[in-house]
């Protein structure tokens, strides 16, 4: 069973990770992957999962970061479909990307979420307490979990593996509820695509991915 370090002081941070290793018997890529039911299980059974403070997971590539990547997408009446995106301030945990535009919304499942629980429940009441504290959904929705993400040409993503959720919205009614979360709203696939040199590398591989054609 995957076990939880002890951890002196309870203000330090503490992320679910899984050994890069396991990740690569699975089946390495680079870039997207559709695959949800070749990976997404497998990495969350408790044999492999366990919690790392997050400054340490930071540093080590031997273990992947599991990272809910939430993206809303609204289609108007005209057929034209929408996405959510906006700029990271600096406020948001991740230095590496901080001014970076996003279409991804969401963030590290942590001890917060709970520890003994599966990991399944886990992944998921992460998915949800980081959707709460980033933004406010004013509209119903259809989610479906659509593929992951691993960059390893990049240093922060050797360390996290994005698992990519689509929700399409009946109405455009997403907004922010972090002061970091700056310049958001929903624009035109199209237009993203057309400045895909300003989006942080996995906002590029889910547009070209998922979106392009």
């Amino acid at each position: 069973m995957a076990t939880v370090p002890p951890v002196t002081d309870h203000l330090v941070e503490q992320v679910l990770v899984v050994p890069t290793e396991v990740f690569h018997r699975l089946g390495h890529f680079q870039g997207f992957s559709p695959d949800v039911d070749r990976y997404l299980d497998e990495l969350l059974s408790p044999q492999h999962t366990r919690f790392m403070v997050r400054a340490d997971a930071e540093r080590d590539s031997e273990f992947k970061q599991l990272i809910p990547y939430c993206v809303f997408r609204y289609t108007d009446a005209a057929g034209v479909p929408h996405l959510f995106q906006y700029t990271r301030g600096r406020g948001q945990g991740e230095a590496r990307l901080h001014s970076k535009r996003s279409i991804g919304v969401g963030g590290h499942i942590s001890t917060l979420d709970g520890v003994e629980a599966d990991r399944g429940d886990l992944y998921q009441s992460g998915l949800a307490r980081e959707l709460a504290e980033e933004v406010e959904i004013a509209a119903p929705y259809q989610m479906t979990c659509v593929g992951l993400i691993n960059d390893d040409e990049t240093e922060v993503g050797r360390v996290h593996l994005g698992v990519v959720h689509i929700y399409d919205m009946e109405r455009p009614a997403v907004a922010s509820r972090e002061t970091d979360i700056l310049e958001s709203g929903f624009r035109p696939i199209s237009e993203l695509l057309e400045n895909l040199d300003h989006f942080e590398t996995w906002s590029k591989i889910c547009l070209n991915a998922l979106f392009a054609n």
